[in-house]
């Protein structure tokens, strides 16, 4: 498929790039592949590997860590496969031995009991794996998955006969390693640990998970293994920084000249529209007729909603379906295969479906709004053309600055590295309670500093202090009765999810981070699952569990909420123009006090109810700037419209944010205030959305000059006369963006950010 036509032609076409094919570079086998190895891929039609292939393979096999990089649909799981399988089929103690005997340098590792884990970040992905992996028919090779999903003899299986046990860092985390007595077999025998779609552990989910891999390899230690990491990723820069940050080892190959080959790829930016949704949904509609096509959305709801509104305009509405978070396994599992035997034409999706999901045959992929990251828009844009034929991606721009600011400057999007990944390792609000579980997993000792880095020791005493550890003469104990895993939560560090049940039958519909449940579960809040719409009876934070009931009402709803930023420490500060520009630590406070009810089709706010709900506090890392009094003065602005001023500054400045850092808008949040107590000054801040931080803020804070310039600079081209969704209005404010002052945030930004560049700051 081509660009068609009518998208040519379209008056939102913004900008055109086409992509060429390119050729692949083969290589032979090397000679430690097995005969059945290579007459099972030559089965499924691989002849010949690609050149990047048997890099990262032979850097595998000789006991490197590797960071494998390239693009998607580019071959990575043979690339992982093939030392995981050159440890793990019958026979392979022998083959080490022949090879030992010759002197043949290739350095084939191999365990006694040989074993290899496989990581994913999603259960369906490790699903798509073993299909593939049976695909092979290779007579010896066991194959299992563990999950939350497998029944009890599929845990034995894996324990005590699987070679390839493919997991994710969650069971890993709750149920591995807490039982590793139980799994000696399995992590005994561990040469290999392929850690997949590695890009997408980042911020605190990220941290979470290298604190888990961790411990992973000092049990494994303690059990005799040694195992080579292999970290699979699409595109993304410095890919063995990310590895390194992950696992935690300075040793890592990376392995990032793509050889495969790649079909043409037309890629059209689309203007902003009134309704993202219904543009999306247009768009799966039309490419759903003409073949087969995946539409990415941001947000859950959107999934849904594109899906209802993809249904109502295909010629075929059983052809169409939504696919996102929250959905039981057996509705997943449905989804997924009729996506992949073509029985389904249209999926809109969350990223859910972003990851590496052997599905062939996509012939156009739509991007509902800017994800986040050039590396997440890539992937996503990835997935189509992966049968090698010409394929259409689009990037549908929602109206929000970053996807109008980087519609404008498609260069941005097509010429542009894509970003570094942060993994904030060194996170203690992280790293401390995988510390007690890893003294509950074996005692702790000052040794350990050598898997958990050289902050160990110091941590491990503030956590005796706090009660949390106890210090004895072999280590640090955990001596509660609790599991220690048990507080820790890797997704979201909020605890169990709290289930969203039908009032009527009592089943269990779906569910939801606890985090957000007082913001989309509040009573009355419209709730969307798979096309349908609930309404809430009852939410009970305690049992975690809400109440719902079928309807259909002419409207949604948008939680208010009420936000506060406290100064814990400030450890950096410079001058920015008139102002300061500073970094530190901040407790956030928040508590849902309302909701509005919002007309579906309009947008057009119907009333506001006033709900209670607790306050929330949190401790994360920010950025703000100040301005004092003489410089709000010098301003040709009436102090009563500074607080709308600051305020729609605030909301540009975190919608452009993503331009500069890798992240998506809703990981940070902000706060502005003409009067903030902690700096008796003029104050916006701009605050990672995570506990204990990610890094983004620490990163606005050293990119402040060229970050603020795009924000005066987006505030002053957009064309709207008094703000609109391009600019300055938000989707996420909890004070239903009132009050915005267009004119006056170019104002007060003109006070920093072109006295800076008088003065020679901006580069």
């Amino acid at each position: 498929m081509t660009l068609p036509r009518w998208l040519a032609e379209s008056d939102h076409l913004a900008h055109a790039h086409h992509r060429p094919a390119r050729a692949g570079r083969a290589v032979a086998w090397p000679d430690w592949v097995s005969a059945p190895v290579r007459e099972a891929f030559a089965a499924r039609g691989i002849d010949r590997p690609w050149a990047h292939q048997i890099a990262a393979a032979q850097a595998a096999v000789e006991g490197r860590h590797v960071a494998l990089a390239t693009g998607t649909a580019s071959g990575k799981s043979l690339a992982f496969l093939l030392p995981v399988l050159a440890s793990g089929l019958d026979g392979v103690v022998a083959a080490a031995a022949r090879v030992e005997r010759s002197g043949a340098a290739s350095g084939l590792r191999v365990a006694a009991r040989p074993s290899a884990l496989y990581l994913a970040p999603t259960k369906a992905l490790a699903h798509d794996q073993v299909r593939s992996c049976e695909a092979l028919g290779l007579k010896g090779w066991r194959v299992s998955t563990l999950d939350g999903d497998s029944d009890p003899d599929e845990r034995r299986f894996a324990r005590e006969f699987a070679h390839y046990v493919l997991t994710n860092p969650d069971m890993l985390h709750r149920s591995i390693l807490p039982h590793h007595a139980r799994y000696a077999r399995l992590l005994g025998g561990l040469t290999h640990v392929v850690v997949d779609e590695a890009h997408r552990y980042k911020g605190l989910f990220g941290a979470h998970v290298a604190a888990v891999l961790r411990r992973l390899r000092r049990l494994a230690h303690h059990y005799g293994a040694h195992p080579a990491f292999v970290c699979a990723s699409a595109t993304v820069s410095a890919p063995e920084a990310v590895a390194s940050a992950l696992i935690g080892s300075d040793e890592v190959v990376a392995i990032t000249d793509d050889a495969a080959p790649r079909p043409a790829l037309d890629v059209a930016l689309l203007k902003p529209t009134p309704s993202l949704t219904e543009t999306t949904a247009a768009l799966l509609a039309a490419f759903a007729r003409d073949g087969q096509a995946l539409a990415f959305t941001t947000s859950r709801v959107q999934a849904e909603l594109v899906a209802m509104r993809a249904k109502e305009l295909a010629a075929d509405p059983a052809t169409i379906a939504a696919y996102r978070g929250g959905y039981l396994a057996d509705d997943r599992r449905a989804i997924e295969a009729a996506l992949s035997s073509g029985r389904l034409r249209g999926v809109a999706s969350t990223n859910a479906l972003e990851l590496g999901i052997d599905i062939a045959g996509m012939d156009a992929v739509v991007t509902a709004g800017f994800p986040g990251t050039l590396a997440a828009f890539w992937q996503q844009a990835g997935r189509a053309g992966r049968a090698g034929r010409e394929a259409v991606a689009v990037l549908a721009a929602r109206e929000d600055p970053l996807d109008a600011y980087l519609v404008e400057h498609p260069s941005l999007i097509f010429d542009a590295p894509v970003e570094r990944t942060i993994v904030p390792t060194d996170n203690p609000f992280v790293l401390g309670p995988h510390l007690c579980a890893a003294a509950q997993e074996r005692p702790l000792t000052e040794a350990d500093a050598r898997w958990f880095g050289p902050d160990t020791v110091a941590l491990a005493e503030r956590l005796t202090t706090q009660g949390a550890l106890r210090r004895r003469p072999l280590g640090w104990f955990w001596t509660h009765p609790v599991r220690a895993v048990d507080s820790i939560d890797l997704r979201s560090s909020q605890g169990k999810a709290v289930e969203v049940v039908d009032d009527a039958t009592g089943r269990v519909i779906g569910q939801v981070d606890p985090g957000a449940a007082d913001r989309t579960l509040h009573p009355e809040a419209v709730y969307v699952h798979q096309g349908e719409t609930w309404l809430v009876d009852r939410l009970d934070l305690t049992d975690k569990v809400a109440l719902v009931h079928r309807a259909d009402p002419a409207y949604f709803t948008q939680p208010q909420t009420l936000a506060g930023v406290r100064i814990l420490r400030t450890e950096r500060s410079r001058p920015l123009g008139l102002g300061t520009v500073h970094a530190g630590t901040v407790e956030l406070s928040g508590r849902v006090v309302g909701y509005l009810r919002r007309d579906a089709e309009t947008g057009e706010v119907w009333d506001s109810t006033p709900l209670e709900f607790p306050e929330r506090l949190m401790t994360t890392r920010a950025t703000w700037w100040t301005l004092p009094d003489r410089a709000i003065g010098a301003l040709d602005l009436d102090l009563v419209d500074l607080p709308g001023a600051i305020h729609a500054a605030e909301h540009t400045a975190i919608g452009l944010l993503p331009a500069f850092v890798p992240c998506d808008r809703w990981d940070i949040g902000g706060l502005s205030s003409p009067l903030h107590p902690d700096t008796g000054m003029t104050t916006v801040f701009v605050h990672d959305g995570l506990p204990g931080g990610s890094g983004i803020a620490d990163r606005g804070f050293a990119l402040a000059e060229t970050w603020w310039a795009a924000t005066l600079d987006r505030l002053r081209t957009c064309p709207c006369a008094d703000g609109c969704p391009a600019c300055v209005v938000s989707p996420k404010c909890g004070n239903g963006n009132q009050p915005l002052d267009k004119a006056g945030a170019a104002a007060v930004l003109g006070a920093l950010v072109e006295t800076s560049a008088r003065c020679g700051v901006l580069p």
